[in-house]
C-alpha cells in the first residue's frame, strides 16, 4: 500500500514538474517573440526612412510615373543629385559647415574637459549651486533665452570692447552671419548642449579611483599635469563620445543657425529651405520644369543623403569608442 502511494505521489510530482516546464517554455517562447517583434518594428521604423531615401534619390523621371517602381529604380539616374548639390550650394555650405562645426566642437571639449574634471575632483565654495545651475542649464530650452542672446550678439560688448570697436569703427561690434557666435558659446561651456557634456564627464572623473591622482602628486605633479597627463589618456573613450555627439548636434543645428546667419547659412538650413526653393523653379538652370515636377521628392531625398552621410560615416569609424564612453559615463539608459 505504501508502494503504491508512493507512486501515486512520484507520478504527481513528475507531473507538475513536466507542467511548469511547459510553462515556463511557454513564457519564454512568448517573450522572446514579443522581443523579436519589438526590434523588428524598431528596426523598421529607423531603417525605413533611410531606404526611402536611397530608393527616391536614384530615381530617374521614368521610374517616378512607373507604377511598377516601389523600392528598386529600373533606370538609375544622378540628375536628382546635380540639381540637390546646386540648390544646396553645397561647396559654400559645406564649407561654412565645417567653420562652424570644427572649432566649436573642439572648444566645446577644452571647456567641457575643465568643466567636469573641475566638478569631480576639486571643493570650492559654491560647488553645489553651480552644479544645480549646470543641470538647469540641460533642462531649459534655448527658446527662453534666444532673444537677449540675439541682442547680445548684435550688440557684442565682450570684456568692454564694444565701445572700444565702436570709437575706431564708428559701428556697434556685431557679429552676426559669422561663426563667431558659437565660438565664443562653445570656449565658455554654453554651446549646444555643453551642459551634458559636462555631467558625462564629471560622471566619468569621478568614477576614476582618487588613487591615480594621489600617485601622480607623489612624483612631483601638479593638478594641471595630473589632469594631462592622467586623466585625459584615460578619458580617450569619453572624449571620442563627446565629440561624436557635439559633431552631429553642431551639424545638425537649424534653429541657432536660422538665428545668427542672415545669408551664406550652413548646410543644415540650406536643407530646410530646399523645399521652399525648389518651389521657385527659376533658380534651377539645369532641369526643366516637368523634370522638376516628377524629380522634387528625388532632390529632397538626395538633400537629406548628403547632409546625413558625413556624420553617419563618422559614426561607423568611432562606434567603439563611442559605445565604451558611454558605458564608462555611468548614464546608460
Amino acid at each position: 500500500m505504501k508502494a503504491l502511494t508512493q507512486f501515486f505521489q512520484n507520478v504527481t510530482v513528475q507531473v507538475d514538474k513536466n507542467r511548469l516546464a511547459w510553462q515556463n517554455r511557454g513564457t519564454q517562447f512568448v517573450v522572446s517573440l514579443l522581443r523579436t517583434v519589438f526590434l523588428i518594428g524598431m528596426s523598421f521604423v529607423m531603417v525605413y526612412p533611410v531606404l526611402f531615401i536611397l530608393s527616391e534619390a536614384f530615381k530617374g523621371v521614368e521610374d517616378v510615373y512607373d507604377s511598377s517602381v516601389v523600392w528598386l529604380p529600373k533606370h538609375y539616374s544622378l540628375r536628382a543629385f546635380e540639381v540637390a548639390l546646386q540648390m544646396l550650394d553645397f561647396k559654400n555650405s559645406i564649407v561654412r559647415t565645417l567653420q562652424i562645426v570644427v572649432p566649436s566642437t573642439l572648444l566645446q571639449l577644452v571647456s567641457s574637459l575643465l568643466a567636469g574634471y573641475g566638478f569631480a575632483r576639486f571643493k570650492f565654495r559654491g560647488k553645489t549651486v553651480l552644479f544645480a545651475i549646470l543641470i538647469f542649464t540641460i533642462i531649459v530650452p534655448i527658446q527662453t533665452y534666444m532673444i537677449p542672446l540675439y541682442v547680445g550678439f548684435t550688440n557684442l560688448n565682450f570684456l568692454g570692447i564694444g565701445p572700444i570697436m565702436t570709437l575706431i569703427t564708428g559701428q556697434k561690434l556685431n557679429v552676426l552671419n559669422s561663426p563667431v557666435p558659437f565660438y565664443l558659446m562653445a570656449m565658455f561651456g554654453a554651446g549646444i548642449r555643453s551642459g551634458l557634456y559636462i555631467f558625462m564627464l564629471r560622471q566619468f572623473f569621478i568614477g576614476m579611483p582618487k588613487e591615480l591622482d594621489e600617485a601622480a602628486s607623489i612624483d612631483g605633479c601638479g593638478p594641471l599635469q595630473v589632469f594631462t597627463k592622467v586623466m585625459i589618456p584615460n578619458a580617450i573613450p569619453m572624449m571620442v563620445t563627446i565629440l561624436v555627439f557635439s559633431l552631429v548636434w553642431y551639424w545638425n543645428d537649424y534653429y541657432m543657425s536660422s538665428m545668427f546667419f542672415n545669408n551664406n547659412p550652413p548646410l543644415s538650413q540650406k536643407l530646410t529651405e530646399l523645399s521652399t526653393l525648389l518651389d521657385f523653379s527659376g533658380q534651377v538652370t539645369t532641369i526643366t520644369k516637368q523634370e522638376l515636377v516628377f524629380l522634387k521628392e528625388g532632390i529632397l531625398a538626395c538633400g537629406c543623403l548628403v547632409t546625413i552621410l558625413p556624420p553617419l560615416i563618422l559614426y561607423i569609424f568611432a562606434q567603439r569608442f563611442f559605445t565604451e564612453g558611454l558605458e564608462r559615463s555611468g548614464i546608460v539608459g
